[in-house]
């Protein structure tokens, strides 16, 4: 990505040089279809640009990465592209007061999911096109001024083959000459500017509410209409729709709404406005649970919550992302509870999203909520589990600390003082002071601009009778924060654990007294953060854990016990609480819980307590018991119900021995059955994939596989399951169409990763490590951000949990001082990853 980069002072310099009137950007797609002769697919982009200078400079850049330039115009005066174009920018000079500038070039179609992307269907051989920018990738289609503060008005129109229809922002229409010509946008950044163009299958509705009326559309791929719910689509968006007109006061903006799900999605989503994209994932081809709509649901109304969050309202640069994804992220949950079926999307985020921001925060690489963006590269990398679900949970508190119609009224004052423009920190904490009466200077300071996540733990005595006498809270990190938390009161009372006293309460400093709770019966558990009001790591006394440990599934309220899941689990990460221990909680209590979306999280963590933290001497003993437990409640899940099809997925990932294999081949084969459990072909995809890993499927059965599911997803199936077969010559050959090519698309890179590296395979793939040293610089140079972020965390040797490989990484980052700030902090994120895993072995072994 040599000389892509742009700084944050280049672009607050540039913006106080400019200001842009509109943009006309148009483009000739038939190149999509049809035979190729080019080294570099590519297709002409011709984009007119009206600027004004405001400042004193008279000359700039302009942004463009393509291969080829034809001409460039500026005023009138033609520029030779081989003397402006370095193959990222377009250097500019002579600037007048008024300026329009004209931009002939050859724009290269995307494998990678970057810019204009081109996606063949293996299924029919169909070509599907859609545009993905986010945060700098637009000049990867048309020349422009690459930072989101420079808003313009965009006008489109596009050449596309016969058959083809195609989408933008705006209201579009297809003229006697076959061009498509869409409507002005309304001022925009240029990374949410988007084109989707094929043979899409396309359903339509409106949204009517009073003397609103927004245009519906939602689109997929023809091969997978057949199991396009799109009324459900539709009947989250209507609800959005009523949720965010109730609460933001601000009708939608941006005129039509469609929603594009599209195949090889780097993303959930992206809320360019008008024209939301969604990964084709979302498209449900086999039975799932109810978790998986609701996370559909969720990524719906984050991408909505977007349009006025993020859209009519932008960050002036990506320091303050957070200021669009972390209000998406908390709106998408909120918005989801009160508008919604999925009335407990709050116990979902608790035990989900939460999970993210803990491992984020506590990665070398942590920030504060409001990041130190110094360019792309780090912007790139500042989609994480801070910005996201940190800042939501930080948003979450803030609602719980200054009321929920002072947020709301905050949030409306916000939007219709900074519509269409650009907005910093201090423009946000303005309107919630004047609405809460609040000092929010000092709130932010605590909770925005600074790292870490905090611990809250009981302390308690009790009387002669087993009254408190004094409950208080402690509170440990770095950065000691105000907290607004609930404390519950749990008793175990005819073999159920029900909270029969809570109260809320601030917490300042090192230790908090809680008087309300003095003089209350003895409990069997103390929740602190109970109802999940703030964001922290929660501790509990000994008596609660020993609680915990006999009755953990006794807990009657689902959110309460998806945080007690979730802080066993994070006991578990710090090296606090053995793996082992927590692997006998799941199986001792996982078959109760009812909430299915808390059970696939305890299954995705247990199999992790095992495959890292697990003590390698009790490493097998411990697959085998989670194999042995999760069979066990297969069969009695009941029949055809969507905790048997995940408890026969978790079994599926769990299976190595004789016996749990011969199942899996003999569900496949139709010679086994488990009553109610239909074995589609996603589940048999699932249950194929630990044969391929244990050498029991060869290229020959996996091939077979694919003739039964030639589609996109049964192509990226495959890939996955070749590569993971136990042989040395498989994993030479995966790793050189990854690291020695590049002729692999964005998802088929992403399936043959995923395939190489595999627990039961560690001795086979050590070789690597050293490989994986001595390359990752080199891909870091050469490949697009996307992918090298892709192959730099995916190949990490994570797998040789050994202190040599902490060694290995530690000597890289010292002799690679200089590398790229991005490449060195994804190295460093992995090592700490792989340092967690041998503390918490260590922990684990002393069981032994």
């Amino acid at each position: 990505m040599p000389g892509e980069n742009l700084s944050r002072d280049e672009a607050h310099e540039r913006a106080s040089l400019l200001s842009v009137d509109g943009y006309e950007v148009a483009l000739d797609l038939r190149s999509a279809v049809g035979e190729s002769t080019e080294a570099v697919r590519t297709f002409r982009s011709v984009t007119t640009i009206r600027f004004r200078r405001t400042g004193e400079a008279d000359a700039t850049f302009v942004d463009l990465v393509a291969p080829s330039v034809t001409s460039v115009t500026l005023n009138g005066r033609a520029l030779d592209p081989a003397a402006v174009f370095d193959g990222a920018r377009i250097a500019l000079d002579g600037l007048a007061d008024e300026n329009v500038l004209v931009v002939d070039a050859q724009c290269a179609y995307s494998r990678t999911g970057e810019g204009m992307h081109r996606f063949v269907d293996p299924e029919d051989g169909e070509v599907y096109l859609y545009t993905q920018y986010e945060p700098a990738d637009a000049r990867r289609v048309y020349a422009d001024f690459e930072q989101p503060d420079l808003k313009a008005p965009y006008r489109f129109e596009v050449t596309a083959p016969d058959g083809w229809t195609v989408w933008s922002n705006g209201a579009g229409e297809q003229g006697a000459d076959g061009v498509w010509r869409f409507a002005e946008t309304a001022p925009i950044s240029t990374y949410i500017t988007c084109v989707v163009a094929g043979p899409y299958h396309y359903v339509t509705d409106t949204y009517r509410r009073g003397d609103v009326e927004i245009p519906l559309g939602a689109m997929c791929r023809k091969g997978l209409a057949k199991h396009f719910d799109a009324d459900d689509v539709f009947l989250v968006t209507k609800q959005g729709f009523d949720f965010f007109h109730d609460n933001f006061d601000f009708p939608y903006p941006f005129g039509k709404y469609d929603q594009a799900f599209v195949p090889e999605y780097n993303l959930g989503a992206m809320e360019n406005p008008g024209m939301v994209t969604f990964t084709e994932e979302y498209i449900y081809r086999g039975k799932v649970t109810r978790a998986a709509y609701e996370r559909r649901a969720n990524t719906i109304l984050h991408e909505m919550a977007h349009m006025w969050f993020g859209d009519l309202v932008t960050m002036v640069w990506w320091d303050d992302l957070w200021l669009k994804e972390s209000f998406a992220d908390f709106m998408g949950s909120f918005s989801l509870a009160e508008a919604t079926r999925f009335t407990d999307s709050w116990v979902t985020f608790a035990n989900n999203r939460k999970a993210w921001a803990y491992r984020a925060d506590q990665l070398p690489s942590t920030h504060p909520v409001t990041a130190d963006i110094r360019d792309l590269e780090d912007a790139k990398l500042n989609f994480d589990g801070i910005t996201y679900a940190k800042g939501a949970s930080v948003l979450k508190q803030l609602v719980a600390y200054v009321g929920r119609d002072a947020f709301l009224e905050g949030a409306r004052r916000y939007f219709k003082r900074h519509a269409y423009g650009n907005t910093r920190l201090a423009d946000l904490l303005t309107v919630l002071e004047e609405t809460s009466g609040r000092d929010m200077k000092a709130w932010s300071k605590s909770w925005l601009q600074t790292s870490g996540v905090n611990v809250l733990a009981p302390e308690v005595t009790y009387d002669a009778e087993g009254r408190i006498t004094e409950l208080a809270v402690l509170q440990e990190g770095d950065e000691l924060r105000p907290h607004r938390i609930a404390v519950g009161l749990y008793r175990l009372t005819d073999g159920e654990l029900v909270r029969y006293a809570r109260t809320e309460t601030d917490v300042a400093g090192t230790r908090t007294v809680v008087d309300a709770l003095a003089g209350s019966e003895r409990p069997d558990l103390i929740l602190v953060n109970d109802d999940d009001l703030t964001y922290c790591k929660v501790r509990f006394d000994e008596g609660s854990l020993d609680t915990l440990r006999g009755h953990l599934g006794a807990i009657t309220d689902p959110l309460a016990r998806a945080l007690c899941w979730s802080a066993l689990w994070n006991l578990t990460r710090d090296g606090l609480m053995p793996a082992r221990d927590f692997v006998a909680a799941v199986l001792a209590f996982a078959g109760r819980e009812t909430d299915i979306g808390v059970l696939q999280m305890v299954h995705a963590w247990a199999r992790t307590a095992v495959t890292h933290y697990a003590a390698p001497s009790w490493r097998e003993e411990g697959g085998r018991r989670l194999a042995e437990g999760g069979l066990s409640e297969l069969r009695a899940a009941e029949p055809g119900s969507e905790h048997q099809l995940t408890w026969a997925r978790f079994f599926a990932a769990t299976a190595t021995t004789d016996a749990d294999l011969q199942l899996l081949e003999g569900l496949l084969a139709g010679t086994a059955r488990i009553d109610g459990l239909d074995v589609d072909q996603e589940l048999r995809w699932a249950l194929l994939s630990p044969l391929a890993e244990a050498g029991r499927a060869d290229e020959a059965r996996i091939g077979e596989e694919l003739a039964r599911d030639d589609t996109a997803s049964g192509k990226r199936h495959q890939v996955r399951l070749l590569a993971a077969r136990p042989s040395a010559a498989v994993k030479a050959q995966a790793w050189a169409q990854v690291v020695e090519s590049d002729t692999l698309s964005n998802a088929l890179v992403g399936a043959t990763i995923a395939g190489f590296a595999q627990p039961s395979q560690r001795e086979l793939i050590a070789p690597y490590a050293e490989k994986y040293f001595a390359v990752i610089e080199r891909i870091w140079a050469e490949r697009s951000i996307q992918i090298g972020m892709d192959v730099v965390r995916g190949l990490f040797p994570a797998y040789q949990d050994r202190p040599e490989t902490l060694a290995a990484t530690d000597a890289w980052l010292a002799e690679h001082a200089d590398a790229a700030p991005a490449l060195r902090r994804l190295v460093l994120e992995s090592r700490d990853d792989l340092a967690r895993a041998l503390r918490a072995q260590e922990c684990d072994a002393l069981e032994d």
